[in-house]
């Protein structure tokens, strides 16, 4: 449990701004997930329904590698005792009160650890003395002066780039701020708590801005408190009945069992989760739009005993990744690799098993495909999804914090992931595979030979046997997969 509950949800001392990338007045929701601020110096108690004002971020991050400099110094061993207490009174005061005085108590400690609870502060606070206060300790603790224009977001580069560790009761702290904002969040930081063990890694967690989707299964409405809602055994049509969808839009085409299904782009940017039945198999298709990867996991493959999850949207991110959880044990999962990393499920060792997802156009993918089904217009549950949700939103590369981005090619290039059947990454860059499938070359890397389907591609190993793959931006696929083999021709 977290050291302490002050608040009751909705009744809390914080003001809270909330991007109309929730959900809207009218009920219609929207995809983006936003730039929310939460404004800890208010005294006065507010509701936590969000409004629909918007604060966005004025600079995408560069898809080029950025000179973060030297990591600062970092003491080892425990948390000095004077430390935490000067953390515990700031801790205090979260709900009501916070002033510059708390967080120039802790920057003078020293400890640049401490770096990491004040960059998570400044995604909750608006401006003026407490940000300003922020920064200066963060130039004490770190030795780096940072701007007011986008404080939160370059905080978060620097400590992700110089990957320095985090003081050990860090979690702890960060989980009473989160809370603060949702407290559906509360069972995630439980396994942060002394004698837990968890796999997920505090420091790269942030807000998305939006709250949890933690409506039941089946549930076809809106999230009116300001989530990102999955959408659950959507209705589907033949491919005559999908018609109305452009021959040129986007799809995310599976194929399992015999059985292949479409999940239209525009749907899925405002929906981001689909939980279906498909080739007589449960399974869970999660869509990061801010990393441009949709991935399919079979959510039946848990073992004999566990509940089939229901996979959901926290509202969280770890490095402009989405993260997802199971509605039914609050585990939460790591939405790249489908392994459970807090929790009961992660206690049970739970790796959910991934199929490949093939980005396409429809028209392609329903000529490869002529008894494919397509997810119906209005997604069964009556709702008017717009062709174009994010309107460009990631085009100039990422919103969100993602420290150092490697180089060699703008942040959000598409590039097909392949893990082969030694368990080693392999990407390819999609506009370079396109090219050489047009030249009538073979593209093979590492064991991987990747084969055309609709406008999209799949991947066997060097015999045809097939090999799970999916598509995703540049920045996402290198910095989840360390290390790992690029061919781009």
């Amino acid at each position: 449990m977290l050291r302490s509950r002050r608040v009751v949800a909705g009744a809390i001392g914080v003001a809270m701004l909330v991007t109309a990338s929730a959900c809207s007045t009218s009920g219609q929701a929207s995809p983006d997930e936003g730039v929310a601020q939460v404004d800890l110096g208010q005294q006065d108690a507010t509701d936590l329904t969000p409004s629909a004002d918007s604060v966005g971020i004025e600079e995408p991050i560069p898809g080029i590698e950025q000179d973060f400099g030297p990591a600062p110094d970092v003491p080892f061993g425990s948390t000095a005792p004077a430390l935490l207490a000067d953390l515990d009174a700031l801790a205090g005061v979260l709900d009501g009160g916070l002033q510059p005085e708390h967080i120039q108590a802790i920057a003078r400690h020293g400890d640049a650890r401490v770096a990491w609870f004040l960059s998570d502060l400044l995604r909750f606070l608006r401006g003026g003395p407490l940000v300003r206060a922020v920064l200066e300790g963060f130039a004490e603790l770190t030795g780096v002066e940072i701007s007011e224009v986008n404080p939160w977001r370059d905080t978060t580069d620097y400590l992700l780039a110089w990957d320095i560790p985090a003081f050990d009761e860090y979690a702890t702290y960060k989980g009473e701020l989160f809370v603060l904002v949702e407290p559906g969040w509360a069972p995630f930081f439980e396994d942060a708590a002394p004698g837990k063990d968890s796999a997920i890694d505090w420091r790269i967690v942030s807000w998305g801005g939006v709250l949890i989707d933690d409506r039941p299964l089946g549930d076809p409405d809106v999230c009116f408190r300001g989530c990102i809602p999955a959408l659950d055994d959507p209705k589907t049509t033949d491919a005559a009945g999908g018609d109305w969808y452009d021959d040129e839009g986007i799809v995310f085409g599976v194929s399992l069992n015999g059985e292949a299904r479409a999940y239209q782009k525009n749907i899925m940017e405002v929906h981001e989760m689909v939980n279906d039945t498909l080739g007589g198999r449960r399974i869970g298709l999660p869509y990061c739009t801010l990393c441009g990867s949709a991935q399919a996991y079979l959510t039946d493959s848990v073992a004999a005993g566990i509940e089939v999850p229901v996979l959901r949207t926290t509202g969280l991110l770890s490095r402009s990744n989405k993260v997802m959880y199971d509605l039914n044990s609050k585990s939460v999962f790591n939405t790249f690799t489908g392994q459970a990393i807090t929790g009961p499920l992660f206690d049970a060792g739970v790796e959910l098993e991934q199929i490949t997802v093939v980005t396409t156009t429809w028209g392609a993918w329903k000529q490869d495909h002529p008894n494919t089904t397509i997810v119906d217009q209005f997604g069964g549950i009556g709702r008017v999804y717009p062709l174009d949700p994010l309107r460009g939103r990631d085009d100039d590369g990422p919103i969100f914090p993602v420290g150092d981005v490697d180089g060699r090619y703008v942040a959000n290039t598409p590039v097909i992931g392949v893990i082969n059947a030694n368990g080693d990454p392999v990407g390819f860059v999609v506009a370079r595979v396109q090219m050489a499938i047009a030249a009538g070359e073979t593209v093979e890397a590492d064991g991987v030979r990747l084969v055309p389907q609709g406008s999209g591609f799949r991947a066997t190993d060097l015999d045809g046997n097939e090999l799970v793959a999916h598509q995703a931006f540049w920045f996402a696929w290198t910095q989840f997969n360390e290390g790992g083999t690029i061919w781009d021709g």
